[in-house]
């Protein structure tokens, strides 16, 4: 008997962990099913490839777990929530904001960054003072921890005037923002980063929220196996540097905002870049185009004629030493400038040592190309002189102000340096090429917006009796998905 009782607890045992060992069955499925937002912090499509800090951390838990990432995107977060309750995805890695709200329901990770929600207007309207200064409705998307802030602030400003909008995201109003269709939105600190780049017209008008943890979240229930096993992840990615090098990446570059700078950059992209667009693209070799571009325009802003106290010259404003190696006869030929500035970029990158991460070595690079070589090696030795990783760009841009300092520059082989300015050089030429990738993109889907309209057009208008044409759809059930409203290369779906 006793040994029968004990077979029987065992099988039920067994049952039950079948039943909820959640990690098990993702295991067992061979893929970990994640929803996310499509969003410039979190997931996209650019370039026709999965880019977002929390793609990347999300592909990194799948591989660790050694099955397939299965990538289920929404515009909204109340949508991600429907999806985890009806068992849909296993987890949602999506920039939540932590609020007690949330917490009565949800079981987060720990907390890989912190955000501020801000109060959004349009450069050029009258700045509120305060939350009573709001005449016209701040709109925020349902669901989202914005809607929450709104609740709690309209019990202390009984006239607030405030809308939920049940479609579209928080990307979208900002659009709208920007666009002087709505007066006001909430979004976080981050996002609002990352599209004033786009938007110069974007504004902060007000801080709403202390810092606040994001993280990713899960269903409460009794099985905790996923839960533990990402407890265990964040803390390995923390210790290893991947959180901090991922935040370097996605948000390192944005901590400032010029509203001039960006705006005449826009400007400058319409009117002048064409002009040298296909040079950029013959001499890339190897290079994104768009790379180069933002490069020549921190050199010159794309003035062929442009010439600095120092002597350098042209587009890629190159010395005249460096043109001489290159073969360069006229630095102010715009076609030799570029032709020189991507040769000489290439052979640095080469240069760089490669215990540097290859995605990282741009940067280092940059430096070089900025200040010179030997500096750049300099800044590496003078990290290690203090502590930090010379391979890794987030401890490296903190030593470059160093080479000004006399107790510092005292140590290196070169000597002193304009390292301040190197790290903003590189920081600008960072905001100017992910403002140029989202241009880009932007661009080529309005062109296939305007292809696909042209080709139903033709359809309409044709005769009967006329075939249809190459580039028309054959029937309408043939057509591509409905393009989102935010203006991007995002898709309904993608694994």
């Amino acid at each position: 008997m006793l040994i029968l009782l004990i077979g029987v607890l065992f099988l039920g045992a067994c049952s039950q962990e079948a039943g909820q060992n959640q990690l098990n069955e993702i295991k067992r499925r061979g893929e970990l099913r994640v929803g996310t937002l499509y969003s410039s912090t979190t997931y996209r499509l650019l370039d026709s490839a999965p880019t977002g800090l929390d793609y990347e951390l999300a592909k990194r838990f799948a591989d660790s777990l050694g099955v397939r990432l299965k990538i289920v995107p929404a515009y909204q977060t109340q949508q991600l929530f429907d999806l985890l309750s009806r068992g849909k995805v296993d987890l949602i890695a999506a920039a939540l904001a932590v609020t007690p709200k949330r917490l009565q329901w949800l079981r987060f990770t720990p907390s890989y960054y912190l955000v501020q929600q801000k109060l959004v207007y349009r450069n050029g309207r009258a700045r509120p003072g305060s939350l009573a200064d709001i005449k016209e409705p701040i709109v925020v998307v349902k669901g989202s921890s914005h809607e929450d802030l709104l609740q709690s602030l309209s019990q202390q400003f009984d006239s607030l005037p405030w809308q939920v909008r049940a479609e579209g995201d928080s990307e979208a109003l900002l659009r709208e923002v920007a666009e002087g269709k709505i007066a006001y939105t909430i979004v976080d600190d981050t996002l609002l980063a990352q599209n004033q780049r786009f938007y110069p017209e974007l504004a902060e008008a007000m801080t709403l929220s202390p810092p606040t943890p994001v993280g990713w979240a899960l269903s409460r229930r009794e099985d905790d196996t996923l839960y533990a096993a990402l407890i265990d992840f964040f803390g390995q990615r923390n210790q290893d540097g991947t959180l901090a090098k991922l935040d370097e990446k996605y948000f390192g570059h944005v901590q400032s905002f010029d509203y001039v700078d960006t705006h005449t950059f826009l400007q400058r992209v319409k009117e002048i870049l064409p002009k040298y667009r296909q040079l950029f693209e013959s001499y890339a070799q190897g290079l994104d185009w768009r790379l180069l571009a933002a490069i020549s325009y921190q050199e010159s802003h794309w003035n062929e004629a442009a010439r600095s106290y120092t002597g350098v010259r042209g587009l890629m404003m190159l010395t005249l030493e460096t043109a001489k190696e290159l073969g360069i006869v006229d630095r102010k030929d715009p076609e030799q400038s570029i032709k020189g500035g991507a040769a000489y970029l290439r052979q640095l990158i080469d240069k760089v040592p490669d215990s540097v991460p290859k995605d990282e070595k741009i940067w280092f690079a940059l430096v070089a190309y900025n200040m010179g070589y030997g500096h750049m090696l300099d800044a590496r030795r003078l990290t290690k002189l203090r502590g930090g990783n010379p391979d890794a760009w987030r401890d490296l841009k903190e030593s470059l102000p160093l080479l000004h300092e006399a107790q510092w520059y005292s140590k290196t082989r070169y000597g002193y340096a304009r390292g301040r300015e190197a790290r903003l050089y590189v920081n600008n030429i960072r905001r100017y090429y992910q403002s140029l990738r989202m241009y880009d993109a932007t661009e080529r889907q309005q062109e296939e917006r305007r292809h696909f309209s042209q080709s139903w057009v033709n359809i309409a208008t044709r005769t009967p009796s006329e075939p249809p044409t190459a580039a028309a759809p054959a029937t309408p059930s043939e057509t591509p998905a409905a393009t989102p409203a935010q203006g991007d290369d995002r898709i309904p779906s993608s694994s």
